[in-house]
């Protein structure tokens, strides 16, 4: 396309360009755009009046896009007037010249050679070119150019139409970089970043998104925050959006496959209104249901764990203290109860003597007087006896509260080689009652296992805690297959003072009569199973506590 010949046409310019659209319309080649015929078409007007070419030339003439005509080897023959705007040559520069004129050699080669074959299978070529103004500045054209046939189907002319997309470009160049920063910042941010349209379905994720998509083994994390959301805050996170409300920073857990633990999520949601894209909102009139949810998820998995290892550490406290209170009654009710036996005999060899001789009334008096010192000395004791703290009820959760014992007893558990079996019952209601007496029946219970399992001798030791639901009541089986207890003894040992162990050492004997005593105070019942033979179950039962406390 870089020859120069002569044009081969003596026809003027109203000629010419009446000549070479007349045609063009004729026969439009392949591939030309309906808006490019359909806007010449209009042009042209009626072309049985004498004043079309006129009026076609003046059109345009005057058109906005820049237009020229060459001959079949790309030499120049007109060019309209936005055609000198645009490039800034003057016709009278560029007629005879080739069009390669424009070219500022920054368009790769093979454009040209495509663009070239194009045309010469008479078929219609779009596409962008880098041209250059007679000044030396560049600029982008969009190009449309159309082969021209004569009535032998030889071309005759070509059509070229082109406008500047520089700006356009540039904006488009901008938003790619606007949207590559801004992918950026998502992807390095450390929070779940995820866009659902009205359908919850994922338009935009970040890297974070992808990450737990991986860790979730390829299931979404947009519905298992958004199952998690309905289930544990009873909040519908899309229809919330979709409905308008926004909201912010629920935590939530979601249990990974093959993870040793939940991980939990403080999830925040806000309606995203996108604009109508299309021509209908070009004036801002926006269509409905073009709404999105924007879900954030920030991962405070490290943070809950610390507060419920700081939760653990105060329950380990609080437990200690309490059992050295247990401790402390247990020893005192003991010593009472040692005092509590002599003195009964002494009381009753006074009442004897009593109706006897003077001798003997005066061994009366002073059995009596040891009688008072020895009452003195209860009443002492009596008072020395720490009472129990008084706790107010509130809602509990048995699987909690079992759940955080076997957390405080995990040293002992593996020191000892006791293998837990932990059966929780998934749906379990909460009952009203004392929570710290409530552990501390538990941790007595599970001692209790550990100590039976340790005095089995037993290789492989197990421990089941297992929950249920049963008549509306919560019911609680420990069961070990350590030593056991003799069918015998399945009563004896929730009376105070019983002692069933080979090591007794520390130990008073009260710690089941205690226990018992919490599980009435929950309107229960505790026993032996005594149809379990392989080592010791304990089932008791958990209602609630009573109203008037």
């Amino acid at each position: 396309m870089s020859a120069r010949p002569s044009p081969e046409s003596p026809e003027t310019p109203i000629q010419l360009v009446a000549t070479a659209l007349g045609e063009f319309l004729a026969a439009p080649p392949p591939g030309t755009p309906g808006e490019v015929v359909e806007a010449l078409t209009l042009m042209a007007g009626n072309p049985r009046d004498p004043l079309s070419p006129r009026l076609f030339f003046e059109a345009v003439e005057q058109a906005p896009s820049a237009i020229s005509i060459t001959d079949a080897r790309a030499t120049i023959l007109y060019a309209n007037r936005a055609f000198e705007i645009l490039t800034g040559f003057s016709r009278a520069e560029v007629i005879g010249q080739n069009e390669a004129i424009l070219s500022n050699q920054a368009t790769p080669d093979n454009v040209y050679q495509h663009l070239w074959r194009t045309i010469q299978r008479k078929q219609t070529w779009t596409g962008t070119l880098v041209n250059r103004t007679k000044q030396g500045g560049d600029y982008l054209a969009e190009l449309i150019i159309a082969p021209v046939l004569d009535r032998n189907n030889d071309i005759k002319y070509f059509l070229g139409m082109h406008r500047d997309v520089t700006k356009l470009h540039e904006l488009e160049g901008e938003l790619r970089r606007q949207k590559a920063r801004i992918e950026t910042v998502l992807d390095a941010a450390p929070v779940v970043v995820v866009l659902l349209d009205a359908a919850g379905q994922v338009i935009l994720a970040n890297q974070e998104y992808q990450r737990l998509v991986g860790d979730l083994r390829g299931q979404e994390p947009a519905q298992t925050l958004s199952t998690a959301l309905r289930e544990q805050v009873g909040l519908d996170p899309l229809a919330e959006c979709l409905a308008g409300r926004a909201f912010k920073d629920l935590e939530v857990s979601i249990v990974l496959p093959g993870a040793s633990g939940p991980r939990w999520f403080s999830c925040s949601g806000t309606p995203a209104d996108e604009v109508d894209p299309s021509a209908r909102g070009f004036f801002g009139r926006q269509k409905p249901g073009e709404r999105r949810m924007l879900l954030l998820a920030n991962e405070v998995t490290a943070r809950r764990r610390e507060v419920d290892r700081a939760h653990l550490e105060n329950l380990r406290a609080r437990l200690a203290e309490q059992q050295l209170a247990h401790g402390m009654r247990e020893a005192l009710a003991a010593a009472i109860y040692q005092i509590q036996a002599p003195m009964n005999v002494i009381q009753a060899a006074a009442a004897m003597a009593r109706g006897g001789n003077a001798s003997l009334a005066t061994l009366a008096g002073m059995l009596e007087e040891i009688s008072r010192s020895g009452a003195r000395a209860l009443d002492t004791l009596k008072a020395a006896l720490p009472e129990g703290p008084r706790e107010p009820g509130v809602m509990v959760n048995v699987n909690d509260l079992l759940r955080q014992v076997l957390v405080l007893a995990t040293d002992r558990l593996l020191a000892a080689g006791v293998v837990v079996d932990w059966r929780p019952a998934h749906l379990l209601p909460e009952l009203p009652g004392h929570q710290d007496s409530l552990r501390s029946l538990f941790k007595h219970l599970i001692d209790n296992a550990i100590q039976a399992l340790g005095e089995s001798g037993r290789p492989h030791r197990d421990l089941l805690l297992a929950t249920r639901l049963v008549d509306g009541a919560v019911e609680v089986a420990i069961q070990d297959n350590g030593r056991g207890i003799p069918f015998e003894d399945r009563y004896r040992v929730f009376e105070p003072f019983y002692i069933g162990w080979r090591n007794r050492r520390g130990r008073a004997g009260m710690g089941l009569a205690m226990a018992q005593e919490i599980v009435t105070e929950h309107g229960g019942s505790i026993e032996v199973d005594p149809d379990f033979q392989d080592g010791c179950r304990i089932l008791l039962t958990l209602n609630a506590v009573p109203a008037d406390e």
